[in-house]
């Protein structure tokens, strides 16, 4: 066996249908796409409903996006924390055990309010207000990562 001697398999390579070619053919004249209309014309664009107005422009537009990637803090401000009595250490489990933070996720502390003692108050974040007003009272802030 020599290399011109391969063949495809027998039925393998079908030739290509040449459509439009003169009504002697078969497929001749309409090419075998009906009488008229948009069809036998030319194709229509993806989306193209007929004239009738698209589905892209009917829906209402939405502005802006949402990121999925948002990082939502369950927060908690100063004032609460005086419920705990003073020199306690205030970590993220103790906050949940006591019902003060209900969200899961990561905590963050805010300054609204008043703080009259010091506590040693554990979070992922804190305010800057919160941080001077947990100082000022004699206590102090350290960040959890």
């Amino acid at each position: 066996m020599r290399l011109h001697h391969l063949r495809p398999a027998e039925g393998s390579k079908k030739r290509k249908i040449r459509v439009g070619r003169g009504e002697a053919g078969r497929r001749g004249k309409t090419a075998g796409r009906g009488t008229k209309g948009t069809k036998a014309r030319n194709t229509v664009r993806p989306g193209f409903e007929g004239g009738q107005t698209p589905l892209q422009r009917r829906l209402p537009k939405l502005r802006g996006f949402k990121n999925r990637n948002k990082e939502v803090f369950a927060v908690i401000n100063v004032e609460r924390l005086n419920e705990f009595d003073a020199g306690t250490d205030v970590t993220i489990e103790v906050l949940r055990a006591s019902g003060m933070v209900k969200h899961r996720g990561r905590v963050k502390v805010l300054g609204e309010g008043e703080i009259d003692r010091g506590l040693t108050v554990h979070a992922h974040r804190f305010s800057n207000s919160a941080i001077e007003k947990i100082n000022a009272a004699g206590g102090s802030v350290e960040i959890v990562e």
